[in-house]
């Protein structure tokens, strides 16, 4: 079964903020987040232990358990474990700072060995509250977190969580397995290997408006020569194409603000939202399936639903090509 069959639509729900990325968000603001994604017709949730320590798991699951779990389509990730004891130490996150220092206080196990995956599935499940999972994300195995370090990760992975989720698929268990990164490296790697192949993998501020020469040189033509769909993770480059002031996870450089500053005026001049110029690009491309911008607010959720949505002319897109603000080997939307 392929990503797309398996997806139900192009727009998901990233649950990262709901893990207090950057800021303590209040329960009955992350419920009621939750809750307007549903009200809006979403019916894709992807998340992690990684979000908050499991934190991002637990508000989910907490609104889903009132829901039909045949009514919803739910992916999270492997490669960090929930431990019970707290962490007294300052978490490492590697290029990403302190994301989530205000998520819950607990320890997390680092590994993408077979048994940690097995472990980490079963933590999911039990935060969430289900009983099964839809699709399964190798999670950030790459050098945003490791550094030099990361082909080490990268080979724990295949052969720990790859083999795992491998047979999970084929016993019917979940429907389809990826690679969850911010980097394409460790993707072009898995799609080159003679073993089992992934469904399709999350690619997190790798393919916006801001990023998408790189991925586009290598990795999505192979992706698209071998059938694999990929979800867009990050559609706003951490925010700063949706108002806010963070790129790749931190406070965005003079020269990116000065970028997206280009990108509103033009859009302004065809009445067109920055939000729907954002996500309608990153879903141009045709081996894009879905994309799961994220949300701490229940406004924002009606935002990128009305985003979608948006008619977008023709000419804005020339303009921005003509402009040199995407690549001249970026798909633009509706053939533009």
């Amino acid at each position: 079964m392929s990503l797309k069959e398996v997806l139900p639509g192009r727009l998901g729900f990233g649950t990262a903020p709901l893990g207090n990325m950057f800021r303590a968000i209040p329960d009955d603001e992350a419920r009621a987040t939750v809750e307007a994604a549903w009200d809006h017709g979403v019916r894709y949730y992807d998340t992690a232990p990684f979000y908050g320590a499991g934190l991002a798991e637990e508000r989910l699951g907490e609104v889903l358990a009132t829901r039909p779990r045949d009514g919803y389509v739910l992916s999270t990730k492997v490669g960090r474990v929930v431990l019970d004891e707290r962490e007294t130490a300052a978490a490492d996150f590697g290029e990403k700072g302190g994301i989530f220092a205000h998520g819950n206080p607990n320890k997390m196990l680092h590994a993408w060995t077979a048994d940690a995956t097995e472990r980490s599935i079963e933590g999911s499940l039990k935060r969430l509250g289900v009983d099964r999972l839809d699709v399964v994300w190798v999670h950030d195995i790459a050098q945003d977190f490791h550094g030099d370090l990361w082909v080490r990760k990268f080979e724990e992975a295949r052969t720990g969580a790859f083999r795992v989720l491998s047979r999970l698929r084929d016993e019917g268990v979940i429907k389809a397995w990826g690679l969850g990164v911010n980097k394409t490296e460790p993707i072009e790697m898995t799609l080159a290997l003679d073993e089992p192949q992934p469904d399709g993998f999350l690619l997190a501020g790798r393919y916006t408006l801001l990023d998408h020469g790189h991925a586009l040189q290598r990795l999505l033509p192979l992706a698209e020569e071998q059938h694999v769909g990929m979800v867009v993770g990050g559609p706003y480059s951490s925010g700063i194409l949706a108002g806010g002031a963070h790129f790749e996870y931190q406070q965005a450089p003079p020269g990116i603000v000065e970028r997206v500053g280009r990108l509103k005026d033009l859009a302004a001049r065809h009445g067109v939202s920055i939000k729907a110029a954002a996500l309608q690009f990153s879903l141009a491309h045709p081996v894009a399936v879905a994309a799961v911008p994220g949300a701490t607010r229940p406004g924002r959720i009606a935002e990128d639903v009305a985003a979608l949505d948006e008619r977008v002319p023709a000419a804005f897109w020339h303009d921005l090509r003509a402009a040199g603000l995407v690549s001249p080997a970026a798909p633009l939307p509706n053939g533009a």
